[in-house]
């Protein structure tokens, strides 16, 4: 009987699942949600909701946090890019002036880390979202 349970809880911990072209593990997207939920929904918001009325500058001229759920823009935008913004900051990818309260996270996550927050956070996007950004992240790969 403890083997079967053995197998049962090795099937259940390796079990997959699939969007797009993308595969995590259930794991995966439970380690990246307790990191997001340390990390990053003090500003993009417990539910990925970002903050109220995130196009528009704030008093100080940055930007708010914006949406990480299917309503905001970062599926608009490759794998290669969500990555470094949330390693290196927006600088690199918009310009060396830009101010914005979004931290760099390189020396306080890992890479795997940073991969498993955009796998918990891409498994809330419905299939429309999800498609496109894979799209994009092949065509920013070519």
């Amino acid at each position: 009987m403890a083997g079967a349970a053995t197998l049962c809880v090795a099937v259940i911990l390796t079990w997959a699942v699939r969007m797009g072209s993308q595969v995590w593990s259930t794991a995966q997207i439970t380690r990246g949600k307790g990191l997001y939920d340390s990390h990053c929904a003090s500003c993009h918001g417990k539910k990925l909701q970002g903050q109220p009325d995130w196009k528009s500058p704030l008093a100080n001229g940055r930007m708010p946090a914006p949406p990480h759920d299917g309503s905001g823009h970062s599926w608009h935008h490759s794998d290669e890019a969500l990555i470094g913004i949330t390693k290196f900051g927006l600088k690199p990818y918009v310009n060396a002036a830009y101010e914005s309260d979004m931290p760099a996270f390189g020396a306080t996550l890992s890479d795997e880390d940073i991969a498993a927050v955009w796998a918990y956070i891409k498994s809330t996007w419905p299939d429309r979202q999800r498609a496109y950004q894979v799209q994009i992240t092949r065509q920013d790969a070519d």
